[in-house]
């Protein structure tokens, strides 16, 4: 019997919430995120612990994930995958074996090599083409910085320092904005962002970074306060970055290896800001 019950009643239908009051609260995935970000962050540590060609091989490894994800976003204009992945992963390379000088003749040689590799697609576009060279340079170049980080003096600790204010003030952000977001930040890029979060968000950063300071005998106070004063109003504009080209392609998430944390992109778009800031501020502190 279609519309009615076996009874021979018709099927009930549930009210709706009267105007005014609240529907049933939203499920809070902060338990997921945790349970994921636990062997992430374990991951983190052991990497930049070990250094050398363990960190470079780790972080290409997670710049290549990231790159694969902005891809996938984009795969309409066909961006030039191979030419890509080869682009950031020499920029890696080139950071750990020749330094920050050998950056710039990377980048140049990449915007050849995926011009040419384009030629090998069966469809190719102008517009492809530059969004490769673009992901090379924003994600290969922010990876490439973590690396040239870690292998300054006391560089390892100053990563950590580094992660740590941007991921405690993305996490801040998250919480304070849940529980005391009102004004919107900016909704035409990321309409769950708020101002309020904003704000708590840079807070628990410098604080974080000034308490992980606290720790490090050759790092003075004023130091960790400037380089935690960075890393809080850097990281919230690297996550509004990635949300900008996110909405451009109607995704939500990049990806889903972090479970509720999204993709690697979604958790490493600060990542990409703060890492650059961080090792220029470290060379202009130390």
């Amino acid at each position: 019997m279609s519309g009615a019950s076996r009874t021979g009643r018709p099927p009930r239908q549930r009210r709706p919430a009267p105007q005014g009051q609240p529907g049933p609260a939203k499920k809070s995935d902060l338990g997921a995120r945790v349970a994921v970000a636990i062997p992430a962050l374990a991951f983190a540590l052991v990497i930049v612990a070990l250094g050398g060609w363990w960190f470079t091989a780790g972080a290409a490894a997670l710049a290549i994930i990231c790159a694969h994800e902005f891809f996938r976003m984009y795969e309409p204009i066909h961006p030039v995958r191979i030419g890509g992945f080869l682009g950031i992963i020499s920029l890696c390379i080139a950071a750990h074996t020749g330094g920050r000088q050998h950056l710039a003749l990377v980048v140049v040689i990449s915007f050849l090599v995926v011009f040419l590799l384009s030629f090998a697609q069966v469809k190719t576009t102008a517009v492809g083409v530059a969004m490769t060279i673009f992901a090379v340079t924003w994600i290969g170049l922010g990876v490439a910085h973590a690396i040239l980080l870690r292998d300054l003096t006391n560089g390892s600790d100053v990563l950590i320092d580094v992660l740590a204010g941007t991921f405690v003030g993305d996490t801040a952000a998250y919480l304070g904005g849940r529980a005391f977001g009102r004004t919107k930040l900016s909704p035409a890029i990321s309409p769950n962002k708020t101002v309020e979060g904003l704000l708590i968000g840079i807070l628990a950063a410098v604080f974080a970074v000034w308490v992980a300071g606290l720790y490090q005998d050759w790092m003075t106070g004023w130091d960790s306060l400037i380089l935690g004063v960075v890393v809080a109003l850097v990281s919230p504009i690297g996550d509004l970055f990635e949300s900008f080209f996110k909405r451009e392609a109607q995704t939500k998430d990049t990806g889903t290896l972090f479970g509720a944390h999204g993709g690697a992109l979604d958790r490493l778009d600060a990542v990409l800001f703060t890492t650059v800031a961080g090792y220029y501020t470290w060379l202009w502190l130390r």
